[in-house]
């Protein structure tokens, strides 16, 4: 049965789970002793029907065998995947493969980040984010996709591609949690009709957030885990969530949702006022001096 969570209705019309399951597992493929099959399991079981991979992740094949071995219709659940930078001059090519590994086609598909490289992780400098777009475009308009969006786009790289765009990306998905709440980017998508979807909205491992004092202090008041607080600050002040756990209790408990107050969600909103806890939590690009090659400034990134 599927977990009693809200969905947001994309720009299109089509319907997405406001809580998904993210497929990365910390490393390419399945992971260590199968760790990737048994968290969909668990995670199907527990009432999921939205998830999220992506083709850097190394395991769309798993999702997808996940998928057909749950006995969930295939219209009820709704799968997100991304291509990456080495298939920004092919995205047809790039679907392709990615719905042969899936066996079926994605629900959504998404622009995994906004540059460009070879197989060796070489920034190209003659393909745009605006033309990798259009091919994007060009599979939705012709019916090959239900929705089409990108990941890790700023306000400053949402503008330029919209400049060109002749379909709003209907999705944009990013780090997002209230040490990172982006709250000029969530204006600037809901003024466009974008659905802003956050990743690792737990921070990532040993997460500082999962232990902050005033995030504790409301779980207490709910009897109920740190990590349902964070997702429930996520969903109620209007984005998607899709959190990975290898756990089945955390799998759980993340799509169990409670109603925050208002109260409760000011105090999570100013979180990152606090000295200290303005920061990104995402191993690799937290501090890191250019992402794939990129600089913050062209990222658009106030935020290190």
């Amino acid at each position: 049965m599927a977990a009693p969570v809200s969905t947001f209705t994309l720009s299109n019309g089509v319907k997405i789970p406001s809580v998904g399951f993210g497929c990365w597992m910390g490393e390419a493929g399945a992971g260590k002793d199968q760790e990737l099959q048994n968290a969909l399991k668990a995670a199907f079981e527990a009432g999921y029907r939205h998830f999220d991979t992506a083709r850097a992740y190394g395991n769309e094949k798993e999702v997808g065998e996940a998928v057909k071995a749950s006995g969930v219709p295939r219209e009820e659940v709704f799968v997100t995947s991304k291509f990456w930078q080495y298939d920004h001059d092919d995205v047809a090519r790039a679907l392709k493969a990615s719905e042969e590994d899936l066996g079926l086609t994605p629900d959504l598909y998404l622009m995994h980040w906004p540059m460009a490289t070879d197989k060796d992780g070489n920034l190209r400098d003659d393909i745009t984010f605006n033309e990798t777009w259009r091919q994007m475009e060009d599979l939705y308009l012709a019916g090959k996709v239900r929705a089409i969006g990108v990941s890790n786009f700023s306000v400053q790289t949402l503008t330029a591609l919209l400049k060109t765009a002749r379909v709003v990306p209907q999705v944009n998905q990013v780090e997002l949690h209230p040490y990172l709440p982006q709250p000029d980017l969530l204006s600037f998508c809901r003024e466009h009709n974008i659905l802003l979807t956050a990743y690792s909205p737990l921070g990532q491992y040993d997460s500082p957030i999962l232990s902050d004092s005033a995030i504790s202090a409301i779980a207490d008041a709910h009897k109920v885990s740190t990590g349902t607080v964070l997702l429930s600050w996520g969903v109620q002040r209007g984005t998607a969530v899709v959190p990975k756990s290898g756990n089945p209790k955390r799998i759980r408990d993340n799509i169990t949702l409670v109603n925050l107050t208002s109260d409760e969600m000011r105090t999570i909103d100013d979180l990152h006022n606090k000295e200290g806890k303005h920061l990104r939590l995402v191993k690799g690009v937290r501090g890191a001096d250019r992402i794939f090659g990129w600089t913050h400034e062209q990222m658009g990134w106030q935020v290190r």
